[in-house]
């Protein structure tokens, strides 16, 4: 299951930029290569230290890591969501994303100038928040009248359901994210098939300069207070610096370069680890002489669930599943030694998958 996320911002605040980089990177882990699937979608590996520690210990033909993608959807202005501009390409590219990647100036460069004529990393973000909400708010409004009249002939369920879109439009109107609105799971259904905007998870990137990559500045510090109260990660990075860290190959030079920055990891991989906490995705392993490779899912899923990620037939006919942890393998260095010390767990279709856990499926269809 790849991850796809969008990336958006208003003109010049370094979106463009991250794109490019993220279109750089080489994979660290693997020898799964870049790519591109249309001209705004890049595919990058997912970068991870047990894949490398797998690939030492098994020595397969092949390493598969999991992929993310990203999207670098078109530009916002102020009246998108009337379709000023690229509005409606931007609001329906949105639609299709997991989560919301977004980048908000946090530089000052008088040779780049911002469409609200001086930096204001709360003002970008406002303007952005409000055009997804009137959509949003136009969406649940259309909903509404379609239910009225059902509700009124006595249908429970569309009663229940407008008390929801009540809840959703209250906030709307108030100038809050769907994603604000506390109701049970169940009512969520309510909303589902108007796939809100605002009600994806949303990453704030702060787009700083090179001397600010540490300590951040004003501009992150009024981010930040901005979104406390979403509850919501702000990740500091240099678009500008991540170009030039995707240049390298080389993993010592990379990592040379980066110490010169006090960095011990590319902004890249510190946006690619908050994304996959922020929508509950983990990762678990197969190993084997041909191929060791990484598989993302959900997190709470069940072994025939995860199962079902390599095939349907998996999760259809599962047996059982032989579970090695990661650190027991590195301890006894192989499978047949994991085997015979009795770190092979055997667990059945209630056992709930934990984060690199290295499994090998039983099943029969």
């Amino acid at each position: 299951m790849a991850l796809q996320c969008g990336i958006v911002g208003l003109p010049n605040v370094g979106k463009s930029t991250l794109f490019n980089a993220i279109s750089s990177a080489k994979a660290e882990a693997a020898n799964f290569p870049f790519c591109t699937i249309e001209p705004n979608v890049g595919v990058v590996t997912v970068p991870d230290r047990r894949l490398q520690v797998l690939e030492q210990l098994v020595n397969p033909q092949r390493v598969m890591p999991t992929v993310i993608e990203f999207v670098d959807i078109a530009g916002l202005v102020k009246g998108a969501s009337k379709g000023e501009g690229l509005g409606n390409k931007f609001l329906a590219n949105i639609r299709e994303v997991d989560a919301v990647i977004h980048v908000i100036r946090c530089f000052d460069d008088d040779n780049i100038v911002h469409v609200a004529g001086g930096v204001d990393p709360v003002f970008d973000k406002e303007v952005i928040d409000t055009e997804l909400q009137l959509k949003d708010l136009e969406s649940v409004e259309k909903k509404i009248q379609r239910l009225e009249k059902i509700a009124k002939s006595g249908d429970a369920k569309a009663r229940k359901e407008l008390e929801t879109l009540q809840k959703f439009k209250q906030a709307l109107t108030d100038g809050k994210n769907a994603r604000s609105v506390e109701v049970d799971k169940e009512d969520l259904e309510a909303v589902r098939d108007l796939h809100l905007l605002t009600i994806k998870p949303v990453l704030y990137v702060a787009n700083v300069d090179e001397n600010s990559i540490q300590s951040g500045n004003k501009f992150v510090d009024q981010l930040r207070e901005k979104v406390k109260e979403e509850n919501a990660e702000v990740i500091v990075l240099c678009a500008a610096l991540e170009s030039q860290i995707a240049e390298f190959e080389d993993a010592e030079e990379k990592a040379m370069f980066l110490s010169e920055y006090g960095l011990e990891e590319s902004g890249l991989n510190r946006l690619i680890a908050a994304a996959y906490a922020l929508l509950d995705l983990i990762t678990y392993f197969t190993a084997g002489v041909q191929e060791v490779r990484a598989w993302t899912i959900k997190k709470g899923w069940k072994a025939p669930q995860a199962a079902g990620v390599i095939h349907t037939d998996f999760e259809r006919g599962f047996i059982k599943a032989e579970v090695i942890k990661l650190s027991d393998y590195e301890k006894f260095k192989s499978e047949a030694a994991c085997r015979e010390n009795g770190k092979i767990a055997i667990e059945g279709k209630e056992y709930v998958v934990h984060d690199g856990d290295i499994m090998h499926f039983r099943f029969n269809v």
